[in-house]
């Protein structure tokens, strides 16, 4: 008799945050202002003064972000340590099954196989309310800090005479070269991080070099 065990991944991000965390689409610019606009003054065409930003690269490693993205992972603590112990039984209840099959009646294993089938569907049914849940709150973190992080884009650009501000991130954006001097990313996260007061989080442990997260993205505690 052989059992198999159903092990999900609980509570990652990943690359999944990365194409789920988009700039609120309420706050992005208008590519031009309506000619009938009272307050487009009229200048003289040419040349335009135009940067490019990593926005959501941008919003993630602003101290804000990162400090509330911590405190969301503790949040979620007790629910993975929950779902680990579910599994950890699972795998005993198996291990114990495959090593004791042989000395059961056929009412008994099919009885306990019975058993470790529910806890796994259990175990799956939790793990993605979980995953659901965390994912659903790191958007709400994110979209709450990309909001006043637009707040800051659109400030600089007036002060400093940027007529067009392009994301590299944008798939709707598609640029193949830019000046290093015009991405403004570095600058926009210094500047809010200025405005919103929140201290640069305490160095994380360092970790083993096989358990690094991938840097395109922060990571959520796994199974």
């Amino acid at each position: 008799m052989k059992c198999s065990i159903v092990i999900p991944t609980v509570l990652t991000l990943g690359a999944a945050f990365a194409s789920h965390a988009q700039t609120p689409a309420a706050k992005r610019a208008p590519a031009t202002r309506p000619a009938s606009s009272p307050s487009a003054p009229a200048t003289t065409a040419g040349p335009g003064k135009i940067a490019v930003i990593a926005f959501q690269e941008g919003v993630r490693q602003t101290n804000e972000f990162q400090r509330n993205f911590a405190d969301l992972q503790k949040k979620w603590e007790p629910k993975r340590d929950e779902l680990r112990k579910l599994n950890d039984d699972i795998e005993a209840s198996t291990k114990t099954l495959q090593t004791q099959s042989a000395t059961l009646s056929d009412a008994e294993r099919a009885s306990r196989t019975r058993a470790i089938e529910d806890k796994k569907k259990q175990l799956e049914r939790q793990a993605k309310d979980a995953q659901d849940g965390f994912q659903q709150e790191i958007q709400d973190v994110f979209s709450g800090t990309a909001s006043k992080v637009y707040d800051v884009v659109s400030a600089y650009a007036q002060q400093n005479g940027y007529t067009l501000v392009l994301d590299v991130a944008d798939q709707d954006t598609p640029i193949l070269y830019a000046l290093p001097s015009t991405d403004i990313t570095k600058v926009i996260i210094q500047a809010y991080n200025v405005k919103s007061g929140v201290a640069a989080p305490p160095p994380a442990a360092p970790t083993p070099a096989s358990q690094t997260p991938s840097p395109s993205a922060p990571q959520g505690p796994g199974l």
